[in-house]
């Protein structure tokens, strides 16, 4: 057996993935939680970005920009918590499911794509009140791309698994 299958197989014996796996009504709370984290993620970052690349002008980015930023990022890390809690119910599986792979690709470009226009001078600039820069509207396109595909792809998980 290799090392990556033994790890699956030890992610799928630790004692939360096993009571989730024995219990419904635990992993219902589990799912739900995942579903509004996914829920707290999208609407944080869509209405972001559409402001970021042009809607909703009189809405001030120095008063939504950190807020809703912060907002998503919390639903990330709740996301991601809960994702794995998920996940490790059943590890192999998920492992070599195509739509969780792309899945997980898309919620790490989404996360670096975060992080990277936030350490750009053109969003600190945004944040003051300054202009939207190209590198700024780029992002939030992307972004949008990028959240709305990991969406589509956690959707598609569960028609991949039956």
């Amino acid at each position: 057996m290799t090392s990556g299958a033994e790890a699956l197989e030890w992610i799928g014996a630790l004692p939360f993935a096993v009571a989730i796996r024995r219990s419904a009504l635990l992993y219902l709370f589990v799912n739900a939680a995942h579903i509004l984290s996914i829920g707290i993620i999208v609407g944080a970052i869509l209405p972001l970005d559409l402001r970021l690349i042009g809607f909703f002008g009189k809405v001030p980015i120095p008063a939504i920009g950190p807020y809703l930023s912060r907002a998503a990022a919390t639903g990330i890390v709740l996301a991601m918590v809960t994702g794995f809690c998920l996940f490790s119910v059943r590890p192999l599986e998920y492992a070599g499911n195509p739509a969780f792979l792309t899945k997980i690709t898309l919620l790490a470009l989404g996360v670096v794509n975060a992080v990277l226009l936030h350490l750009t001078p053109q969003w600190r600039a945004a944040v003051k009140g300054g202009p939207l820069s190209w590198r700024v509207r780029l992002s939030a396109l992307l972004s949008m791309a990028i959240w709305t595909g990991a969406v589509l792809a956690g959707r598609w998980i569960g028609f991949l698994s039956e």
